[in-house]
């Protein structure tokens, strides 16, 4: 068990980010244990293809059988919305001696021996740099070629509405409302945050840490099975946790979408809409009540059962497999309606729904 000590100034230092060059590292556990992903199936099969001309001998191993990762391949963000280049670039420049160490600790031997690729350099620094050179082409390479194109923006998307969300829950319910929605193995009590790990090798690295007005990060992944921590001497505690709506990556894809990403469905809205609007489909959400459909009609009850959690006109579009256009005419329409809010994050507009929208949702007159 690890548990944090934290003050009121740590509270008041706690900040949220997400990191592109995380999702794409820990992401490829996606492939290796693919009951876990679901949801991230139809992407890897849709440009399988271009995987296989990537530099996979480097790629395959950067996940260790027990689903460690060399700490140095996800650098902790240093600002909120970092861009992957810049993440990349700093990962490029981890010196020798630490990408050795933190080899070792991600294959420790035993049953996680490291993989020849990884073990030929282990004990040549000059070689250990042209190796993290080589990491560093190649995980650019999966990025631009399968990840940056649509993947991304979607990802992009649920974790922005991660963050909306977790800022209004802070700003309604307080540290201990927040903290206690993050994750089931996070709990808070009397200044101190704990979280339980089942996996022995993890629990094994459990300590107790005096924050001391360093405060938290608190960064939300759609890698992650359960929240993890990362700790150091001097930087600031990170915790990792499962971003809410990870499921929704799926939603409108074929079996088999191409890294292009789906199909847009040609028409507009009224297509991909109205045949999940009355009746719940495959993607979790709850079937809009009748007397909502009657009301504002198929199309836009479906928009607003989606957004229970805040989310883009890109976001939504690619969820329905429809046009962004068609999309925001009818977000539009809602948000004229009062039944929808808009918050604004940086380039991004993320629409929830209002107080109105919510009873109408619930079917409550």
């Amino acid at each position: 068990m690890f548990e944090f000590r934290l003050g009121v100034d740590d509270l008041a230092a706690t900040w949220f980010a997400y990191s592109p060059l995380q999702e794409t590292v820990l992401g490829l556990r996606a492939r290796r244990w693919t009951s876990y992903y679901p949801e991230q199936q139809p992407w890897i099969a849709g440009w399988q293809d271009r995987y296989a001309t990537l530099d996979t001998e480097l790629l395959d191993v950067l996940i260790a059988p027990n689903a460690f990762v060399p700490d140095f391949l996800t650098p902790r963000p240093t600002a909120p919305r970092p861009d992957f280049d810049s993440e990349v670039a700093r990962m490029a420049c981890t010196p020798p001696e630490v990408v050795r160490a933190d080899l070792l600790a991600a294959y420790p031997g035993g049953g996680n021996p490291l993989p020849p690729v990884l073990a030929a350099p282990i004990d040549d620094p000059a070689a250990l740099t042209a190796l993290t050179a080589r990491l560093a082409e190649a995980l650019s390479a999966y990025w631009r070629r399968c990840l940056a194109p649509v993947w991304w923006p979607r990802a992009r998307s649920v974790l922005e509405a991660d963050l909306a969300y977790r800022a209004r829950l802070l700003s309604e319910r307080g540290a201990e409302g927040l903290f206690a929605d993050l994750d089931a193995r996070i709990s808070w009590r009397d200044g101190v945050l704990r979280l339980i790990d089942d996996n022995p090798a993890v629990r094994a690295l459990g300590t107790t840490v005096d924050v001391a007005g360093r405060g938290l990060v608190l960064i939300p992944t759609l890698a992650g099975l359960g929240a993890q921590t990362d700790i150091t001497q001097d930087d600031p505690p990170l915790i990792t946790y499962p971003a809410r709506g990870r499921a929704t990556m799926a939603e409108g894809l074929p079996r088999t979408a191409g890294p292009d990403g789906p199909p847009a469905v040609a028409g507009g809205m009224g297509v991909g809409v109205t045949a999940g609007a009355g009746a719940a489909v495959a993607t979790g959400v709850r079937a809009a009540p009748a007397g909502l459909v009657g009301l504002i009609g198929p199309a836009r009850a479906r928009l607003l059962m989606l957004l229970a959690a805040p989310a883009s006109t890109t976001e939504l579009a690619h969820r329905l497999g429809v046009t962004p256009g068609a999309v925001s005419r009818h977000l539009g329409a809602l948000a004229a309606a009062g039944l929808l809010e808009r918050t604004r994050h940086g380039r991004r507009v993320l629409y929830r729904r209002s107080g109105l929208g919510e009873a109408l949702a619930a079917g409550r007159p």
